[in-house]
């Protein structure tokens, strides 16, 4: 079984779009977007710096337009299986016939938005909690009145909160962990963007959504999701849930996929899945950064999807 990832932020880089634009009718297709998105996605993927990029309302749309601009390159009919982390959730479920491509960019341009404006109410932050005890680890965040805004497996879990109980937790670790400051503008996945849950809630109610025509996984619990509105519903939901890869990771390992093809800007994800799966069999990657990385790309494809014609297995989860 083969799946595609689609990353979230935190994992774009200054240009990398750049090599992108050569390919015929790439900028065109940028610039239509761009328009949906309400931000210039030329611009931002290959002259903007790390600073202008790291800008919540420019970077979400940004990078679900990377994720599916790289797809448009891929003989996706033959992906069994589509998962994005966080704001990638709206590139995987375009890819798996959720919404089309012109919806998931515009969803994503209001969501970027909108959680932007929720960071500037009041001041909040992000730490990555590294190594320690799990139990241990969120019992600290429970004590500083933090939420564990993801569980990203492999011993990280991503604290989220007040600066003031961020400063403490970084004052007093847990045992054998650390503490790393996240440089955002504020505590996504926590109660404090249910202002940007409901400006995402208003718009995402106009949309029609088909069922996925692939196994798509959601950040919620794990769970493989069959039911359009059931999909629209969780990525709503999710802009104030906790993303939990590490139960995407288990569903990947449960379901027996043997390849993925991380998206760009491409890098983190393969990386979690290669450190938290080593014990149950780490699937054959390819990150994806560049054209020149379509040839793997495919090989991969033809070696670990489905035939052509193969009906997609509906495999656990909510119907």
């Amino acid at each position: 079984m083969l799946a595609v990832l689609a990353p979230g932020q935190g994992s774009q880089k200054p240009g990398f779009l750049t090599p992108w634009l050569d390919l015929p009718g790439a900028r065109e297709r940028l610039r239509w977007w761009s328009v949906l998105a309400g931000v210039d996605l030329v611009h931002l993927g290959t002259e903007a710096d790390a600073e202008e990029i790291k800008d919540t309302a420019r970077t979400q749309p940004l990078l679900v337009a990377a994720a599916l601009l790289a797809a448009e390159h891929l003989p996706m009919h033959d992906v069994s299986l589509t998962v994005g982390h966080s704001v990638g959730e709206l590139g995987a479920a375009a890819l798996a016939g959720v919404v089309p491509a012109e919806t998931a960019i515009t969803l994503a341009g209001v969501r970027g938005r909108e959680m932007a404006a929720a960071c500037a109410l009041e001041p909040t932050g992000m730490a990555a909690v590294l190594g320690g005890d799990t139990d241990e680890v969120l019992a600290a965040l429970d004590a500083h009145g933090l939420h564990p805004a993801n569980r990203n497996g492999a011993g990280q879990i991503v604290a989220a909160g007040s600066i003031d109980g961020l400063d403490k937790l970084a004052a007093e670790p847990p045992a054998k962990a650390r503490v790393v400051r996240l440089k955002v503008a504020g505590a996504f996945h926590t109660p404090y963007m249910a202002p940007a849950e409901a400006a995402l809630a208003e718009v995402a109610a106009g949309v029609l959504p088909a069922d996925p025509t692939r196994v798509l996984l959601s950040n919620l619990d794990g769970t493989a999701v069959h039911h359009g509105p059931e999909v629209v519903r969780r990525l709503v939901r999710q802009v104030t849930s906790p993303v939990r890869w590490d139960l995407c990771m288990r569903a990947l390992a449960d379901l027996g996929v043997t390849g993925g093809i991380e998206l760009p800007p491409a890098g983190t994800l393969a990386g979690l899945i290669k450190r938290d799966l080593k014990d149950s069999g780490v699937p054959e990657t390819v990150t994806l950064n560049t054209p020149d990385d379509l040839p793997a790309a495919r090989d991969l494809i033809a070696r670990h999807g489905s035939a052509p014609g193969q009906p997609l297995a509906r495999i656990g989860g909510h119907a």
